[in-house]
């Protein structure tokens, strides 16, 4: 009878074990699918938005992408950051800022810069970038402005 009781233990113990490999495999799935569709998202909305209006305003305003930051290459939580500026004064100084742009755990994206208040621009399950394209604008006009 005791070598039943032993036996049943063990299975057990397998089954707990097995158990907790599955859990393991879908949370490292669950984070490669994440990674995937915030970087999807990325180049869907972000990449997208800014070559439109790097090619709509190259005149005017520079705008300058850095798709890969090399320290994040393999974050958790895939960002972008892209510089805005425009040559001012005699001396065609260039006058512009740095911004990133970051996916959260949550899936919410912000954009953000050094004395400034990250914005909220959307959601990676949404596809559209008005909310992101809206905020491009502003930064872009700022930087016309050399502000």
């Amino acid at each position: 009878m005791m070598s039943k009781f032993k036996e049943a233990l063990e299975r057990g113990k397998e089954a707990r074990e097995q158990e907790g490999k599955v859990r393991n495999k879908k949370a490292q799935a669950g984070v490669v699918d994440f990674g995937a569709q915030a970087r999807a998202w990325l180049n869907h909305v972000v990449v997208a938005s800014l070559e439109a209006a790097k090619a709509e305003v190259a005149g005017e305003v520079t705008v300058e992408m850095d798709t890969a930051p090399r320290r994040q290459a393999k974050a958790s939580t895939p960002s972008i950051r892209f510089k805005v500026y425009s040559k001012q004064g005699v001396e065609k100084e260039e006058v512009g800022r740095t911004f990133t742009v970051n996916v959260q755990l949550s899936g919410q994206v912000s954009v953000s810069s050094p004395g400034m208040v990250a914005r909220e621009v959307g959601n990676i399950g949404d596809r559209t970038d008005e909310r992101f394209s809206t905020l491009l604008a502003e930064l872009i006009e700022d930087a016309a402005k050399g502000t």
